[in-house]
């Protein structure tokens, strides 16, 4: 029997520490596209619409799986989840690795983004049953932190890296990295610190609701104040994603005539950004009380944000860098959805009412990258390639408008 407080707080750092790399490992296949744009060009011989529909498959199958995983996470739990997550994950970015044409490399990470789309809200659930309610927020931000660093290592360190060496073989690499984390999950991990003779934390003390998980979904999407932080998430995390995920490389390459590994360095700064941003505002929330405050102002000055870019601003490199990590900063205001949707719902339907609200991520995202490829496609087919950017640019601040003026429809308790 576990004794001591020291020993539950232990375990559950080893619980959390273990999805949390799962976590970081899903990141970097988020945004391994926009480093290895010009190779998945090359090597599949692919245009701009069709590069766009190759990244955004992921998102696709993220969109799908949202609900559903989040009925498994409260019903089957996050162990389980995990553990097959990370198994097919591998067998994916496995297929992507060594697939002969775009179509094969489009399975492989259709079966990548099955695996990944467990992860995150497996380790909202795992922080709302190991963890006391109060440090929620706080626990979002410093997930987030650590996913962002796998971004930002998806980045200019990939974009350096993918000269010394070749995509394939990285990716190869991450499929033996992928399996290794699915056995450590079901090695380590448990559902509950009950499973291990823990007594439960405060989170989890209310009764469970016996009912069948249908009349549990109904009532999460049956609750209004459920759905404002979905399309909070459509606009803001559906074009940060977007860019950061594919298009800013090519954005900075074209327009700015940055080499390579330099717009990657921005990419990585934004990111890095949102990593910090995500830890700041998350703790600054469970200690001031303040959601819908803090999602307001930071929302607004991320849509505000996109002006430079808009306005073609010519400035020195570092303040372009700089900048982009500033934007980086103001992103995370959308990570707050996931604390209200959990505080809106009753505790034990946490799994599903961040499950709804995140799958705006992935719907905005898998609409705004092959539109922005499409937009692209059409300009350079008439010879207009700088006003296709423009357009594409407008169609991503439009969109982080919408999640802006979204965020004022926000309740929270």
């Amino acid at each position: 029997m576990p004794g001591s407080d020291a020993h539950f707080v232990t375990t559950r750092r080893i619980v959390f520490g273990i999805v949390l790399l799962s976590f970081v490992l899903s990141f970097f296949h988020r945004t391994a596209p926009a480093a290895i744009a010009s190779e998945l060009t090359r090597a599949f011989m692919i245009n701009a619409a069709t590069l766009g529909t190759l990244a955004a498959t992921y998102f696709y199958v993220y969109t799908l799986l949202q609900i559903p995983v989040g009925v498994l996470a409260d019903t089957v739990g996050p162990r389980r989840l995990l553990t097959g997550g990370s198994l097919v994950a591998g067998l994916g970015s496995l297929a992507f690795a060594l697939a002969p044409s775009w179509q094969v490399a489009a399975l492989g990470r259709t079966l990548v983004a099955v695996g990944s789309s467990v992860v995150f809200i497996a380790i909202l659930k795992v922080s709302a049953l190991w963890f006391p309610t109060n440090r929620f927020a706080t626990l979002t931000g410093v997930t987030m932190f650590t996913g962002n660093l796998g971004a930002v290592i998806a980045g200019a360190p990939l974009a350096w890296l993918v000269t010394q060496t070749s995509w394939r073989s990285v990716f190869v690499g991450l499929a033996a990295l992928s399996i290794a984390l699915g056995l450590a999950t079901w090695w380590w991990v448990r559902d509950r610190p009950q499973d291990l003779g823990f007594p439960a934390v405060d989170s989890i003390a209310a009764p469970k609701e016996d009912r069948h998980w249908i009349h549990a979904l109904a009532q999460v999407l049956a609750n209004p104040a459920t759905w404002p932080g979905f399309f909070v998430n459509v606009g803001i995390g559906g074009s940060y994603l977007a860019f950061a995920g594919l298009w800013a490389v090519p954005y900075l390459v074209e327009v700015y005539g940055m080499p390579r590994v330099t717009a990657a360095e921005h990419t990585s700064l934004l990111l890095l950004g949102v990593a910090v941003g995500a830890l700041a505002i998350g703790w600054l929330s469970d200690r001031v009380g303040s959601r819908r405050g803090l999602m307001r102002a930071c929302t607004l000055l991320y849509a505000l944000s996109w002006l430079p870019w808009i306005l073609h601003v010519t400035w020195a490199e570092w303040a372009t860098l700089a900048w982009a990590f500033l934007m980086g900063l103001l992103i995370p205001g959308f990570t707050l959805s996931w604390t209200v949707a959990k505080e809106v719902n009753r505790p034990e339907h946490s799994g599903m009412a961040t499950s709804v609200v995140n799958l705006g991520i992935f719907l905005g995202t898998g609409i705004l990258q092959p539109v922005v490829g499409a937009v692209l496609d059409h300009g350079r087919a008439n010879g207009d390639a700088w006003h296709a950017w423009d357009h594409a640019l407008w169609i991503l601040a439009g969109s982080a408008a919408f999640g802006a003026a979204a965020a004022w429809l926000v309740r929270a308790r």
